[in-house]
């Protein structure tokens, strides 16, 4: 089955896209507008995309609505700062009162029953709660298409680990860490099942082939 994704209709476009690009991360986007109101929403559009410099990528959606941007676009456009919370399993419950389309004077992180703490360098909080947060600052946002989506770039500014996942040598402990990702419609997944696989060298796939080619002598 194959189709040119300019013939397909924007629902069902969305429909393949959302359901075979999976599992993604989950970013519970904290905010503050100019006046220092809260805001938290969560998108799935989301992944790191550069350690060198640190760089996180957002996929923020506007709205068929006046004004057409979401609260958290207009936060980042008005301070230019926020910050990524990621998603544990604990997480979730709150993360779907988050992700109700609330009016923008509602603060989805009360409303969620979220403790937060201070940032370091930017003025959005931080959700306690959250294994996983990255102060960020706004590098570039580019806009797209009808539906005023934003591919918004930030730096990373600060990183917070919950204390005890990461030893001395920097390794995280990913079964403590227990995220979440995003699959089709309602469902979601763990990082529970896993397999590993080591990568191997040039050297070690050249000895391969010559021992393959060996072996048809």
């Amino acid at each position: 089955m194959d189709w040119a994704a300019a013939d397909l209709t924007e629902r069902n476009l969305y429909k393949l896209l959302v359901n075979t690009v999976i599992p993604r991360p989950i970013a519970l986007v904290a905010t503050v507008d100019a006046a220092g109101t809260r805001n938290a929403a969560p998108f799935s559009f989301f992944n790191v995309f550069s350690h060198a410099p640190p760089l996180v990528v957002l996929g923020i959606e506007g709205r068929q609505l006046t004004p057409p941007l979401k609260d958290t676009m207009n936060n980042i456009r008005a301070t230019g700062t926020f910050v990524v919370n990621l998603v544990d399993r604990a997480l979730v419950e709150a993360m779907m009162i988050c992700a109700v389309e609330l009016s923008s004077d509602v603060d989805e992180l009360a409303a969620a029953g979220l403790a937060t703490a201070p940032s370091r360098q930017v003025a959005a909080p931080r959700i306690s709660a959250s294994p996983v947060q990255f102060e960020c600052r706004e590098t570039v946002s580019l806009s797209f298409g009808i539906r005023h989506r934003n591919l918004v770039v930030g730096e990373i500014l600060h990183l917070h680990l919950r204390d005890g996942l990461v030893d001395d040598n920097f390794h995280v402990d990913v079964d403590a860490l227990d995220l979440v990702g995003r699959l089709g419609a309602d469902w979601y997944t763990t990082t529970r099942d896993r397999f590993r696989t080591p990568r191997i060298s040039a050297d070690e796939w050249n000895a391969r082939q010559r021992a393959a080619a060996k072996d048809k002598v």
